[in-house]
């Protein structure tokens, strides 16, 4: 089973096919791994592996991955985690694709690395929109089961990172309007409908984004087949 270890974090990958890399970010929140794709309308292992080199990964304590727990974690963590292992594989340049969390993933890798996002797939991203009780509580569902695992992680610990990954006003909680809007990687952005997927994040992406597409339908049965075929048109113009 192939891990990447970097002092005590161990993060579970998988690659799967050949050609241009594309590094593939789960939904789940805090949750983020590989298994959430199977269930997703578009599923990144059956739709490009076939032309592309595709990475996937559980996020830091989630699926199989482990790591260290303080009060101090924020979304730079992740980042180096998912830059760390593009290093171990030896991959310089690479399209991102992430659904849910994964657009926030998207931009800290184009605010740390843009020269080395070729382009980035958002699926449906989350954001602030009067939802952050929401995202609290998917945060203390997922750390519930983790604290037996922590034991010296306290109370305070586990608010400190809560309020570091969600309590910000910021458009994905991570980063301003004002650098989204500087944002020099070409995005297409799968639309999302619902209350940890607001519509009008999406949109506002579109509409700060210099070189950003909004694709309006994809999980409906019916629109599956188009949509699929836009994000690989989106990626082979720029490969």
């Amino acid at each position: 089973m192939p891990f990447f270890e970097r002092g005590d974090i161990r993060i579970y990958y998988e690659t799967d096919g050949e050609g241009f890399p594309v590094l593939a970010l789960a939904a789940g929140g805090m949750r983020s791994a590989m298994p959430f794709w199977e269930n997703a309308p578009w599923n990144p292992v059956r739709q490009l592996a076939h032309r592309y080199q595709v990475i996937t990964m559980d996020q830091r304590n989630a699926g199989q991955s482990t790591a260290p727990i303080s009060g101090n974690n924020n979304w730079h963590d992740y980042r180096d985690d998912q830059l760390a292992l593009l290093d171990h594989l030896g991959i310089e340049r690479f399209h991102v694709a992430g659904m849910c969390i994964g657009g926030s993933f998207i931009m800290e890798l184009i605010a740390v690395a843009p020269e080395r996002v070729a382009s980035g797939v958002m699926l449906q991203p989350i954001g602030f929109e009067g939802n952050r009780q929401a995202y609290f509580d998917i945060f203390d569902s997922w750390a519930a089961e983790l604290k037996a695992a922590h034991p010296t992680v306290t109370d305070a610990d586990w608010t400190q990172f809560r309020q570091t990954m969600f309590g910000s006003v910021d458009l994905l909680f991570n980063l301003t309007e004002d650098h989204v809007a500087k944002c020099p990687v070409p995005l297409l952005v799968l639309i999302g409908k619902d209350i940890y997927h607001p519509a009008a994040i999406s949109r506002r992406i579109v509409e700060l984004v210099p070189q950003a597409a909004l694709v309006e339908h994809w999980k409906e049965p019916e629109h599956v087949a188009a949509a699929s075929a836009a994000v690989a048109d989106f990626l082979a113009k720029h490969s």
